[in-house]
């Protein structure tokens, strides 16, 4: 069992079509920074930036609340590219796993992507995203997951045998790597 599970990935990859899998598997919780309820923005802020860090902390302290209340494999996933390279600080000392979900075959990924009926549609943000996610090199506790050519339950399966047997580490050095390897959906980052 894990502490935590963070599905990232580029737009159509299938990231919450895993993570509603994994979340059946595990009956553990599942939490995306999506879920955090509406909420004001101060005047004087950048919009973009301070909504993406309202709802990257709200998302944190909520995952961290399952954990204290004994919950195991809460599932994570559906924020700001940027965001990971944070998680290697967030959650040093804790038993987590990030899947990075790819899809070396573009056709497949923009089918999904143009096939998925509701949610963002936006290709040039899907093929800029999936060149820098595809291309950053993992981080710690970071594994790759191919997904192309496989049905959704081979992706299943095969994130479910890395999640229970990959070896992963509670306690390391880590830098975090500069933010230009990393897409970020918030304008103001300039990373688009």
């Amino acid at each position: 069992m894990r502490d935590f599970i963070f599905i990232i990935g580029a737009s159509g990859v299938g990231k919450s079509t895993l993570s509603k899998g994994l979340f059946e598997h595990y009956q553990g919780a599942c939490a995306e920074m999506n879920m955090v309820p509406e909420f004001g923005i101060p005047q004087n802020v950048d919009p973009g930036l301070f909504e993406e860090r309202v709802c990257w902390e709200c998302c944190i302290v909520q995952l961290k609340k399952f954990h204290e209340l004994g919950i195991k494999n809460v599932i994570s996933g559906d924020f700001d590219d940027l965001r990971t390279a944070d998680i290697p600080i967030v959650f040093r000392g804790y038993d987590y796993i990030t899947l990075k979900l790819v899809c070396s075959d573009y056709q497949q990924n923009y089918e999904q992507m143009k096939n998925r009926g509701d949610g963002l549609i936006d290709f040039e943000l899907l093929e800029k995203s999936r060149k820098k996610i595809n291309e950053r090199p993992l981080l710690i506790n970071e594994f790759e997951l191919d997904v192309s050519g496989k049905t959704k339950e081979q992706v299943l399966q095969e994130a479910i045998a890395l999640i229970d047997n990959a070896q992963t580490r509670r306690e390391y050095e880590y830098t975090k790597p500069p933010k230009e390897w990393f897409y970020s959906w918030v304008f103001s980052n300039g990373l688009r």
